[in-house]
């Protein structure tokens, strides 16, 4: 029996016994008849208040939360984004050259199903992912304004202070000293 198969089996198993889900490949909160889905990996209690709030004043935003990413539940993925007109893959790691893991893997479930996506780098080095900036984001992402790579909350002095530092002196290695401001 094969993974995809296997969790499934499990997680029923496990609710059947216990009266509660056990977490499987994803769960879905509110996702039904959403326009807009908010993916992340993992748990995503925040982000629940936030939808709520959305919901609230009138506008159709859901959350998908994958639990497992091996196996990746690609047909999961697909029915549950199947009526959306867009998703936001909200990410806390960044690849040069792939961007965010789960919102490509999302992408490849979805080959020949136009969906409007973009992929939100956020809370890179443990910083939190406060709700105003969720809503921030929400606010661009129902407006289709979000690019398709983008960062929440990026310090950009930082960033442009690291550049500067770059051209000036083209050492490799970690540049702690720039970052902290001790230089």
């Amino acid at each position: 029996m094969e993974a995809l198969e296997l969790i499934p089996q499990v997680a029923a198993e496990f609710k059947d016994a216990f009266g509660r889900e056990s977490g499987g490949l994803m769960h879905t909160y509110r996702c039904e008849d959403a326009e807009t889905i908010v993916i992340a990996l993992g748990s995503v209690p925040d982000h629940h208040i936030v939808v709520d709030e959305r919901r609230a004043a009138g506008e159709r935003i859901g959350v998908l939360g994958i639990t497992s990413f091996r196996p990746f539940p690609r047909e999961q993925v697909r029915d549950a984004l199947q009526h959306a007109k867009r998703f936001v893959s909200l990410e806390k790691a960044f690849s040069v050259g792939i961007g965010g893991i789960v919102s490509s893997n999302v992408r490849a479930s979805l080959i020949g199903h136009p969906i409007t996506n973009s992929t939100v780098i956020a809370g890179l080095g443990g910083r939190p992912i406060t709700k105003r900036s969720l809503h921030a984001m929400l606010d661009r992402a129902v407006r289709d304004e979000l690019e398709f790579l983008e960062f929440l909350d990026l310090d950009r002095a930082l960033v442009d202070r690291e550049i500067e530092r770059t051209k000036l002196d083209r050492r490799s290695g970690p540049a702690a000293e720039i970052l902290s401001g001790d230089c």
